[in-house]
């Protein structure tokens, strides 16, 4: 009797993960729908390829676990994925109307040659360093 209670608790705990995980994928998607705004500019960017790549993700996801979810996973999913397919056509409509500004392309790299910088670029260690910060282990 014991183990029924236990397996659950964990299917509860299991169901409660997959909607976190659909919630953090619409959270991405929302963003690049320039409906959150970007932490580091504090201004909504709309980056209508990203979006779209979350948005493909979550229907992915919807289509390979049909049949195998809760009546509230299944709900989750569904109204998520059509909330932001909408959010998706709206935008795009208003970028191509110029109604709203794309997310700031990343700076080109300069033409000039390798042989005049004298230094590598700092990124690549910096990017090592916050992995190292962020990094969660789940026991030994």
């Amino acid at each position: 009797m014991a183990e029924v209670q236990t397996n659950t608790q964990s299917l509860g705990e299991m169901s409660q993960r997959f909607i976190e995980f659909i919630m953090m994928q619409a959270q991405n998607a929302a963003l690049f729908l320039g409906q959150i705004p970007n932490p580091q500019t504090g201004k909504g960017e709309v980056n209508l390829e990203l979006a779209k790549m979350f948005i493909d993700q979550l229907a992915m996801i919807q289509e390979k676990t049909r049949g195998n979810l809760t009546n509230e996973e299944t709900a989750v999913i569904k109204n998520t994925l059509s909330n932001l397919q909408m959010a998706f056509v709206e935008v795009s409509k208003e970028s191509r109307e110029g109604k709203t500004e794309p997310a700031p392309a990343p700076e080109p790299e300069s033409a000039e040659p390798a042989a005049e910088t004298p230094e590598p670029p700092a990124t690549p260690q910096s990017e090592s360093e916050s992995r190292k910060k962020f990094t969660k282990s789940y026991g030994a």
